[in-house]
């Protein structure tokens, strides 16, 4: 367990902050999973940028990606912090920051990696099922009223339309390249390499994602940390809060409301869902 004693702070090596954002990124979370977003995230990641004995936050990331909002909502939530306060900042890449992870990890000054940590994954991906065969051989017939001829796309108790798609393929690139712009903002000329090949969704070992650019160096935190600050540098770890007497009866609080978690089966799908995108990269 990293952690630190006040009294000797005076006396030791120069402490730094510490934030782990692991797990998928998507709003909410339920009994199942521990979701990274900005509701989970920013009291963190507050505490550690404002700890005024900190050189400097290393934020820790292990992630296989998911929601696009949560993670530009988190990585900007780095950025306005660092900058507010002046300090540095260092991502650590456990086992992967694939995706939305990569996004989150490119909001700091310099990204570091393991030599057998995922890296990369700049794309966009949307998985689905069809149901319509599925009711119509239970003869099971579904009612549907909107208003709004764009209303029903994608519902998948219909057959898939083709202008679906081409609209969706459309929206996709726009978020792709969005993705694309931040990746390039952030790492400047450090990209070895054009769109086509780094862009393109494909995942890399650290020693590779250094070759590209994708990284500055690699290393774990420990490993890095000492590099930066010396062989005595000492650790604060900043983590989420728990919630209080009502995260007990499955209720969370924000923005001065309660609200009951999602239900069972939901939370269930959830799970699932979560399981699929960490076993993308075998993990």
């Amino acid at each position: 367990m990293l952690h630190w004693t006040k009294s000797k702070i005076t006396r030791s090596g120069p402490t730094v902050s510490v934030v782990r954002l692991q797990g998928a990124i998507a709003s909410g979370g339920g009994r199942f999973s521990k979701n990274i977003n900005i509701q989970s995230s920013a009291d963190p990641l507050e505490r550690a940028f404002k700890f005024k004995a900190s050189k400097a936050v290393f934020v820790v990331v292990n992630s296989p990606g998911g929601s696009p909002v949560q993670s530009s909502l988190v990585a900007k939530r780095i950025r306005h912090l660092a900058d507010k306060h002046k300090k540095p900042v260092f991502a650590v890449v456990e086992d992967v920051a694939a995706s939305g992870g990569y996004w989150i990890a490119c909001a700091a000054d310099e990204i570091h990696a393991d030599a057998a940590s995922i890296v990369g994954s700049i794309g966009v991906i949307r998985a689905g099922f069809g149901f319509n065969e599925l009711i119509a051989r239970y003869g099971i017939e579904r009612r549907v009223t909107t208003a709004g001829e764009n209303k029903l796309k994608l519902d998948p108790f219909q057959p898939e339309k083709e202008s679906d798609q081409v609209w969706l393929k459309g929206l996709f690139e726009d978020l792709h390249q969005t993705f694309i712009d931040h990746v390039r903002a952030r790492r400047n000329d450090k990209l070895k390499g054009d769109d086509a090949s780094l862009m393109n969704g494909d995942v890399w070992l650290g020693p590779r994602a250094l070759d590209l650019g994708l990284i500055d160096g690699l290393g774990d935190l420990i490993s890095v940390a000492q590099a930066k600050f010396g062989p005595k540098v000492r650790f604060q770890v900043f983590e989420q809060r728990r919630g209080g007497l009502l995260s007990m009866f499955g209720a969370q609080v924000g923005l001065g409301f309660a609200a009951q978690t999602n239900s069972l089966p939901e939370q269930t799908i959830q799970a699932v869902e979560e399981r699929a995108l960490w076993a993308r990269f075998g993990l």
